[in-house]
C-alpha cells in the first residue's frame, strides 16, 4: 500500500531536522528578541582578565572577548550600591539620591521605588526575568526586594558581602545574619553549604534548562565573586603556588574560578538552544582593591576612588549578533546606557519621563560607529568634603573644590576634592609585604593640599600628568558643565543605622524590617543626618539644591 505524502511536510521534517543537529537553535518559531545574560562580577580589578596582561589565567573571558568586543573605555561606578543602581535605572547617582557610599545593611534605605528598573521594563516587552546573585540595592521594606522590582524569580544574597559557604554577614560584633534567599523568604532548605560562584551558576544553569527558548529571556547574574573574604575551593588555589602573596594568590584562584563558571554558563546556553540569540554582557562593578589581591595595574587608584582604577572596568559584549566580532570599542560607554541599549534591543519602550542619563550604545559597540556618548559625570558627593585646602576660589567661583566630584568630557577629565587612594599600585604577585607598610616609587606626594585636577585620559590614560595648570579655561568650562549637573541633583539618601534592622529580631536572617511605613515622600527618616549642619552653610545652595528645608 503506498501513502501519499506532501512535499510540504518532507521539507519541513528535513528542516527541523537540520535545526536539531545544528545544536544551536530549539525546533520551531523562536523569539526574533534576543535573549539577554548579563554577567556582573564583584571587585575584578582592570588588570585581573588575561587579556589585560595579568598572570591570572582566564581562557573563557580571554575567548569570550576575542570573539566579540572588548569595551576598553567602559566606565562603572567606584563603588558596588552606585554601579548597581545606574545599572537598574539608567540615571546618575545624584538623580537617585544615592549618591553617597554604598546602601548599609542597616539602614532603611533602598533604590528609590519611583524608579522604573531594567527588569520592569524588559517584562513589559515580554521578557522572563530572573535573578541570580548579589542584589545589594536595600531591602529594609518587601517593596524593595528584587521580586518586587521587576524579577519574575531571584535566588541570591541581599547584602554586600559574605561568607562564600555559610552565607553569614556580620555588620559589627554582634549583629550577624544568615544572607541567602530564595524568593522573599530565607533559602534554608536550598543551601547545601555550595561556595557561592558554583553555587549561583548552577542555579543560573537550572533556570535557562527549565526556560523555553523560544521566549526571551533577561538573566541577571550578579556574582558574589570576587569581593572579600578571600575564599576558594582548595583545587584551584593550587594552581597558583608560585604566587608568593597570599592574598593575590587566593584572588587569582577565586578569579580562575569564576572564568570557570562563565564557561559553564556559556556552554548550557549552547546546550539548551540559546547561544545563537543571545547577547551575553560581561562586566566588573568597581575596580579592584589591591589590599585584597586586586590590581588595576597600570591604572591610578582603586575601588572607591574616582581615578581610573577605581570606574575603568572590565567589560565586553559576546554575541553571535553582532556585526563586527573581534574589535574593540574604545567610544565611550557607561554602566548607565545599559538600560536603553538593553530595552530598545528587547523593542522595549523608552518613555521621556524616565529621565535616562544613558545612552542606546549598541551600534557603537555592534558596528563600531560614533557612539552618542560624550560625557560623562562620574559623581557629585556632597557630603565627602574632606579636601582641606577645597573652596569656591581655587574653583574660580564656580565650584566649590572641596566637594568630591567627577567629570568627563571628551578626552578630558576633572577632578575636585579628595578623589581618594591614589597611588599606581604594581601587581603584588612577588611581595610579601603589606601594601599598608610597603614603599614603592609609585607613591605620590605632590597631591597634598590639592583640590582639583585635570587630565587628557586619551593621552594619558594613567593620570600622571595634572594639566589644570595649563588649561584654566578647560577647568572653568567643566567645573560649569559640573555646576549644571549640579542644579539636578536630587537630596541624598544616606538615613542612619537602624536598630530594628539586626537578624536578631528577625529570626536569625537579614530582610525587611520596616512595617506599614509612611508614605515614602514624607518619610524624612530616609534622608541622612549628616546635612543638618551643610544645609546651613552660605555654599549648600551650590551642593543641594531640591534640599527640603
Amino acid at each position: 500500500m503506498k501513502f501519499w505524502v506532501p512535499l510540504s511536510l518532507v521539507l519541513g521534517f528535513i528542516l527541523s531536522s537540520r535545526t536539531w543537529s545544528s545544536g544551536n537553535k530549539t525546533p520551531g518559531a523562536s523569539s526574533s528578541r534576543p535573549h539577554v545574560v548579563f554577567v556582573l562580577v564583584d571587585d575584578q580589578g582592570f588588570r585581573d582578565v588575561g587579556y589585560h596582561g595579568s598572570e591570572i589565567k582566564t581562557p573563557t573571558l580571554d575567548r569570550l572577548a576575542a570573539q566579540g568586543v572588548k569595551l576598553e573605555n567602559y566606565y562603572v561606578q567606584p563603588l558596588c550600591s552606585p554601579t548597581r543602581s545606574q545599572l537598574m535605572t539608567g540615571r546618575y547617582q545624584i538623580h537617585t539620591g544615592l549618591q553617597h557610599s554604598i546602601i548599609r545593611a542597616t539602614q532603611p534605605n533602598c533604590l528609590p521605588l519611583d524608579n522604573v528598573t531594567l527588569p520592569q521594563k524588559l517584562k513589559e516587552a515580554g521578557y522572563s526575568t530572573h535573578m541570580v546573585g548579589k542584589w545589594h540595592l536595600g531591602f529594609y521594606k518587601r517593596g524593595c526586594m528584587p521580586t518586587q522590582r521587576g524579577f519574575d524569580s531571584f535566588f541570591g544574597s541581599l547584602l554586600g558581602s559574605g561568607d562564600y559557604y555559610s552565607h553569614y554577614k556580620c555588620e559589627g560584633p554582634s549583629v550577624c545574619g544568615y544572607d541567602l534567599y530564595e524568593g522573599e523568604e530565607a533559602a534554608w532548605e536550598q543551601d547545601r553549604g555550595l561556595y557561592s560562584t558554583l553555587m549561583y551558576t548552577q542555579k543560573a544553569i537550572g533556570i535557562l534548562a527549565k526556560h523555553d527558548p523560544s521566549k526571551p529571556l533577561f538573566l541577571y547574574l550578579a556574582y558574589q565573586a570576587v569581593h572579600s573574604p578571600l575564599q576558594v575551593p582548595a583545587n584551584y588555589l593550587e594552581r597558583y603556588k608560585g604566587i608568593v602573596n597570599l592574598n593575590r594568590r587566593k584572588y587569582a584562584a577565586m578569579v580562575s574560578c569564576l572564568d570557570e563558571a562563565v564557561r559553564n554558563l556559556t556552554l548550557a546556553l549552547k546546550r539548551y538552544h540559546y547561544y545563537e540569540n543571545t547577547i551575553i554582557v560581561y562586566s566588573s562593578d568597581n575596580g579592584g582593591q589591591p589590599l585584597v589581591g586586586g590590581s588595576n595595574w597600570p591604572l591610578r587608584g582603586s575601588k572607591a576612588t574616582l581615578w581610573e582604577g577605581g570606574i575603568r572596568a572590565v567589560g565586553f559584549v559576546h554575541s553571535p549578533l553582532l556585526v563586527k566580532k573581534g574589535t574593540k570599542c574604545r567610544s565611550l560607554v557607561h554602566i548607565t546606557d545599559w538600560f536603553p541599549t538593553l530595552v530598545t534591543l528587547a523593542e522595549g519602550t523608552l518613555d521621556e519621563d524616565l529621565n535616562l542619563d544613558g545612552y542606546d550604545v549598541w551600534e557603537a559597540i555592534s558596528e563600531g560607529l560614533p557612539s552618542p556618548r560624550q560625557d560623562i559625570l562620574h559623581n557629585i558627593d556632597p557630603i565627602y568634603i574632606k579636601a582641606k585646602n577645597g573652596s569656591w576660589k581655587a574653583g574660580f567661583g564656580l565650584w566649590n573644590t572641596a566637594i568630591q566630584a567627577a567629570l568627563r568630557v571628551g578626552h578630558w577629565k576633572l577632578l575636585t576634592g579628595v578623589p581618594g587612594y591614589s597611588d599606581w599600585v604594581p601587581p603584588q604577585t612577588f611581595s610579601t609585604q603589606r601594601l599598608t607598610i610597603r614603599w614603592h616609587n609609585e607613591r605620590v606626594r605632590w597631591d597634598r593640599g590639592k583640590s582639583l585636577w585635570l587630565f587628557n585620559i586619551t593621552s594619558d590614560p594613567y593620570e600622571r600628568v595634572d594639566l589644570s595648570g595649563r588649561y584654566p579655561h578647560i577647568v572653568k568650562k567643566m567645573l560649569m558643565r559640573l555646576a549644571q549637573y549640579n542644579k539636578t541633583a536630587v537630596r541624598v539618601r544616606y538615613p542612619a543605622k537602624d536598630l530594628r534592622s539586626n537578624p536578631q529580631y528577625n529570626g536569625g536572617v537579614w530582610g525587611p524590617w520596616y512595617k506599614d511605613e509612611p508614605a515614602e515622600e514624607d518619610n524624612n527618616d530616609l534622608f541622612s543626618n549628616h546635612l543638618s549642619g551643610w544645609e546651613n552653610r552660605p555654599d549648600s545652595k551650590n551642593v543641594l539644591i531640591n534640599v527640603k528645608k
